[in-house]
């Protein structure tokens, strides 16, 4: 078994993804190989100009939670998604894009953003990949 996490990005909220891009990176960063597994709504994060566009998990009100959030995260100094992902890109993080999801919700590869997605895969894809990992979410 390789030093390998494998995450299931199932939601499209804000707060998840960027919980996902944060654990990947941490891997990453202490040496692990990582994949990310976009499947139902967090899949719509990986079409173009999806990435920033997900709802709070929580509390978002119409958006101004949300909004609200973004202030305080700037504030902080923390990431935007868009960053999080190309410091994960980066740092050699694979992205796999579930196709059956695709097919479900009539996405087409040209919607995609191809620059970040590293596979297309179905759920074989993920097993192999959870198979090999010593850690595996589902966010």
């Amino acid at each position: 078994m390789t030093d390998k996490t494998t995450i299931i990005v199932h939601s499209g909220d804000m707060d998840k993804v960027y919980s996902a891009l944060i654990i990947g990176n941490g891997a990453l960063s202490m040496g692990m190989e990582a994949s990310l597994y976009f499947t139902f709504w967090g899949l719509e994060r990986l079409k173009k100009d999806g990435l920033e566009k997900g709802p709070l998990s929580k509390m978002n009100m119409a958006g101004l939670g949300k909004k609200m959030i973004n202030s305080r995260m700037k504030k902080a100094n923390v990431a935007s998604l868009e960053r999080l992902m190309q410091d994960y890109k980066e740092l050699g993080g694979k992205i796999i894009a579930c196709e059956m999801t695709m097919e479900i919700m009539g996405v087409e590869k040209e919607e995609m953003r191809q620059d970040l997605i590293d596979e297309y895969g179905a759920v074989g894809t993920y097993i192999q990949e959870a198979r090999d990992s010593k850690i595996t979410l589902f966010i």
